[in-house]
């Protein structure tokens, strides 16, 4: 395969899972976190990129293609992570301890709390949630990049 074939896949990879995201949110009325919105960022950088390189490919392009690719793996896993409480979210995006919280102050937390929180995992296929398949692919896609870089 060629280096434009491997930019092709990368970008068309990138493209897929955001419209797969989209199509979660707007068809399947799972509705977004602040974390997913981190995981969507770079992967419209990553078919900007992949669009750019196509039409005029070089190093610098392809590398920039697989850092787009490997933030949005790592946002992926970070996420899970959070998803599977081995570690703490933002916490904008996930509850707290609330013993000791006067009802006032519950009630405060409560009203100011996003619709879906971050660690909730709303969808997950194979024991993985969508965090978690976005990190998967995504590091698939850095491969790609990575390919396409090896072409060049």
């Amino acid at each position: 395969m060629t280096q434009r074939h491997w930019i092709a896949i990368a970008t068309l990879g990138s493209a897929a899972l955001m419209l797969g995201a989209l199509g979660f949110q707007y068809l399947g009325g799972f509705h977004p976190c602040k974390m997913c919105y981190w995981q969507r960022y770079p992967h419209v950088i990553a078919v900007v990129i992949g669009a750019i390189a196509l039409w005029m490919p070089n190093r610098l392009l392809i590398l920039a293609g697989a850092l787009s690719a490997a933030t949005t793996g790592a946002f992926g896993v970070y996420h899970a992570g959070v998803e599977w409480k081995w570690w703490e979210g933002p916490t904008t995006c996930t509850s707290g301890d609330i013993s000791g919280l006067s009802t006032d102050a519950l009630l405060d937390q409560i009203m100011s709390a996003p619709l879906t929180r971050c660690d909730d995992i709303v969808w997950q296929l194979a024991g993985l949630s969508m965090a978690g398949w976005n990190a998967v692919i995504s590091f698939v896609l850095v491969g790609c990049w990575l390919m396409a870089l090896r072409r060049a």
